[in-house]
Parts: C-alpha cells; structure tokens; sequence
C-alpha cells in the first residue's frame, strides 16, 4: 500500500524534516481581531511573539476545516496513495481529531486512520516522524497505528508555564485553578491526563518546577532503554538549549532534540513555558 502520513501543524514539525519524510501537514490558525494567520504557513512562531507583545486582546484559535482534510484526502488519492493515517492534536482540546475523522469519511474509496495522539506539540510530532519512518519501510496502516498505540505507553510529557491566565481565559484549566495558582504565585507542573491539561504537582518556583520535569524524566531514562525526549520552548530559545546541553550530558543514552511552542499553542501557554517529553524507542 502506499500511505501517507498527515498530521496537524502543532507537532511543530520543522519544514527541513517534513520535506525529508515525506510528512504532510495541515494548519490550525491562529486569529488576532479580524485577521486569521495559518500557523506556520502564514505565521512563524518568532512572528507570533512579536505580534502579540502589539495584541491589546489575547487572540484566538481555530482547527482547520473539514474541507481542508478533504481537499487533502482527494489530492493524495488523484496521487495515487492507498491511504492515509492523521496524527492529531489531542482530542480533549481540538476538534481536529473529529474533524478529521469527519473528512475522512466524506472521501470514497481512500482508506483513512486518524489516530488521536491525546497530547500535542513535538511529542505529537514523534508518532508522525516513527509513522513515516515505518512508511518507507512498507508498514501496513495497521501495523503504524499498532505500533503508535505501543509508542503511548510510554509517551510522557510535562511543562510549565509563566502566567496561567492564558490557560484559563482559553478553557484550558478553569478559573479557580488559575486564579489560586496566581495569588500564590504558583508554577504548577502541566500535563495531559484522559486528553486534557491539568496540573500534575502545585510548585512555587520556575526553578524547582523544571527540577521537577527532570527527576520525572530521570524514573523513566534510569531504566537506561534507547529513548527519544525533546525540549520545548516558548519563546525561550537559548533557556531551552541550555537545558538540553545538561540533558544530553546527563542521559548520552537519550535521542534529544529541541523544538517550540509555535502560534497557537503559545496561545494558549503563553511565553516563557518549558516542558520536556519522551518516550522509550
């Protein structure tokens, strides 16, 4: 069969690694009053930063429409590929997964699997990376959605943000959360449990709250298996390579790599969140 991998720009898989594997991408937007920017299509995450230290309003964001998946769908079978598998963002804070399945099946005779990866941002972008690599392998689409079912037993990510006001004002975490966490000045550690962001442990400093994130990460590398992890950032470039540097001197076992919280995602945690995430190859 010849499948393509889809998944949805907040992986924030790079251009370079997209183009290399194959991956194609459809974009959630990102919406400043009027104006409605694709992100990374029409917006970069850099653009973004800048963009909204001008917003009087914190911007909103939208998922793609089903007709972009079926335009997809269409155009990957005038192609002449078989099938289809979608990598989304987690279905408990998009619609894109339903959208997606929705288009899916609005598309005769294309065989379309959309997996829900109940998480986002580059650990997202790890299913879509082993699912293309598993492709030029010739993996059955069961075979992929098997093994990305495997890959969530281990899948973990933990992140904190700056300002939790952001999470609030976008239904993220609800309001007595927010405002607690503020008045003490709490930098909760963040994660997704049954599909959704809640706080993992209450923490009152940006300092102790990423020790934290490491010694979570340490129950699992101590078991020294090949591992792949990732360094996010919001806006904090040179922080994050500087946490990377330690890691990868710390776990020479773990695959590291680096990447962002792009537009509409940093919505939503607003500048300055770190977070880690990995999982056992």
């Amino acid at each position: 069969m010849k499948t393509a991998i889809i998944t949805d720009s907040t992986a924030y898989i790079s251009e370079e690694i997209r183009s290399n594997y194959h991956i194609h991408m459809v974009p959630l937007s990102v919406i400043f009053g009027e104006e409605t920017y694709r992100e990374e299509v029409d917006m970069t995450a850099d653009q973004y930063f800048e963009k909204i230290k001008e917003a009087k309003n914190l911007p909103t964001t939208s998922q793609p429409a089903i007709g972009e998946f079926v335009e997809l769908f269409e155009q990957l079978k005038r192609d002449q590929f078989d099938a289809a598998i979608v990598i989304t963002l987690s279905s408990g804070i998009s619609g894109t997964y339903q959208g997606a399945l929705t288009a899916g099946s609005m598309v005769e005779d294309f065989d379309v699997h959309v997996f829900d990866s109940e998480i986002s941002c580059m650990v997202q972008g790890f299913y879509a990376i082993e699912g293309a690599e598993m492709v030029q392998l010739n993996k059955h689409p069961d075979e992929i959605i098997a093994r990305f079912e495997e890959m969530k037993l281990s899948m973990r990510a933990y992140f904190m943000v700056d300002d939790l006001s952001h999470l609030q004002r976008g239904g993220r975490l609800n309001a007595a959360q927010a405002i607690i966490g503020s008045l003490l000045q709490v930098k909760p550690v963040l994660h997704f449990e049954s599909k959704k962001i809640v706080p993992f442990e209450k923490i009152r400093t940006r300092k102790r709250a990423l020790k934290r994130i490491t010694e979570l990460l340490d129950e699992d590398a101590k078991e020294n298996v090949p591992m792949k992890a990732v360094v996010i950032h919001s806006n904090r470039e040179n922080e994050a390579k500087e946490i990377q540097r330690e890691l990868e001197q710390e776990y020479p076992h773990i695959e590291w790599s680096l990447s962002y919280f792009g537009a509409v995602i940093g919505t939503h945690l607003g500048e300055g969140a770190i977070g880690i995430g990995w999982y056992k190859k």
